[in-house]
């Protein structure tokens, strides 16, 4: 009797992206850099921008609270406005925070035959850009409600990509390609205690640029510990 040889299953390699892939949280720059723009008031948007993102670190932000808050500036000018004001905050923000070793390790994953995904809790809106100009196609970003011109109306459409969202992102890109956790190889790197969730569900967790928390909990379980960015840091 004869087996039949196993299928070898499908590699994936998910990234968070904010303080994973860049040395910085893209939501919050992009709030402060409306502020430099003078799109929206230093002290009273600087505030709450600040709170929100504490928010975030503890684990406890009203995610569509937040991205009303977020979003309105972009809302208020328009489809045109916003995407000038992206391209420059690209261009003076973005560009010089991609560092040639998460571009490497990005490739290095594509010439192991990998299919990369980045998953990430920031809106689609700010993220999309950044992840054509890290050469990855597939984003699973906070989607946006569109009103009937196609413009963002300040709410989230779907399932956040938070926490445990993440996981059920995740579940529901699988299943759309006939596949279920069963039939993928799957790493995950992320830098925050909020991705547990999907870094418990995954075959390869990575702790990456981890916070304190994450950090133990990486050397509790033994998960690998990635500084992406220490030469950065020297």
């Amino acid at each position: 009797m004869t087996s039949t040889p196993s299928v070898p299953r499908k590699r994936l390699a998910l990234f968070d992206l904010d303080h994973t892939l860049l040395p910085l949280d893209s939501d919050y720059e992009w709030g402060e850099f409306t502020i430099r723009i003078g799109w929206t008031d230093r002290e009273e948007f600087g505030r709450r921008n600040k709170a929100f993102y504490e928010d975030y670190l503890a684990g406890r932000l009203d995610v569509h609270d937040y991205v009303r808050f977020a979003t309105e500036a972009v809302r208020l000018r328009g489809a045109d406005a916003a995407a000038q004001a992206h391209a420059q905050f690209m261009r003076e923000v973005i560009a010089p925070a991609i560092h040639g070793e998460a571009l490497a390790l990005l490739q290095k994953h594509r010439d192991a035959g990998d299919e990369v995904l980045i998953i990430t809790a920031t809106n689609e809106f700010i993220t999309r850009p950044i992840a054509q100009a890290l050469g990855v196609e597939q984003l699973l970003a906070l989607e946006l409600e569109r009103d009937a011109d196609g413009w963002i109306t300040g709410d989230i459409r779907g399932e956040p990509t938070m926490r445990e969202g993440k996981v059920r992102r995740m579940q529901a890109w699988l299943a759309a390609r006939g596949l279920s956790w069963g039939d993928v190889d799957s790493t995950f790197y992320s830098d925050s205690m909020n991705d547990v969730p999907l870094l418990e569900k995954v075959n390869h967790p990575v702790a990456t640029n981890p916070d304190p928390r994450l950090r133990a909990l990486a050397q509790e379980r033994g998960w690998p510990i990635l500084d992406l960015f220490a030469s950065q840091q020297q």
